[in-house]
């Protein structure tokens, strides 16, 4: 297995999160639950394999929950995603929240797998949520595998105490 290490974003990743989201995401922005979110703003954590940075998680704490607002790795396969969920898991704990959880789309059916295989569960179906997001962000109508893009799905997984 190709060996990486995760590390706390800081100041000096801020461009690159910018770009790099921007590349993902169409945007600098990302859009969930009619909120928009400025990855680059937020705490999180970046892979990093060699010199590159291969994956990046953000997360937005409110109250006893810790949204995920974006996951992304370029090296499928080999734990970048796990371990950067492991890390906001382990964040999340510290201050104590109850959950993480996160919005994806009807059509990701990649990361509803993904997602479900860490312990996520099935937690809200928003109906014609993309309505509302592609007032605030050109999202396009018809997703991936063809699927028309309409509803956003909300996944979580419930945390024991503090570690």
């Amino acid at each position: 297995m190709a060996e990486f290490h995760i590390r706390p974003l800081d100041s000096s990743d801020t461009d690159w999160v910018k770009h790099f989201i921007a590349e993902r995401w169409r945007a600098e922005f990302v859009v969930a639950h009619g909120t928009i979110f400025y990855p680059h703003d937020l705490p999180g954590f970046v892979a990093i394999q060699g010199v590159e940075k291969v994956g990046l998680i953000t997360l937005s704490i409110a109250g006893d929950s810790c949204e995920i607002v974006s996951l992304d790795s370029l090296r499928s396969s080999i734990g970048i995603g796990t371990a950067l969920i492991e890390a906001v898991k382990t964040v999340a704990q510290q201050s104590r929240c109850r959950r993480v959880w996160l919005i994806t789309t009807n059509d990701n059916l990649n990361a509803l797998r993904f997602y479900q295989k860490r312990g996520f569960v099935l937690a809200a179906i928003h109906q014609n949520a993309m309505e509302m997001t592609r007032r605030l962000k050109p999202i396009p109508l018809i997703g991936e595998f063809g699927i028309p893009l309409r509803d956003e799905i909300e996944l979580e997984l419930t945390l024991k105490g503090p570690i």
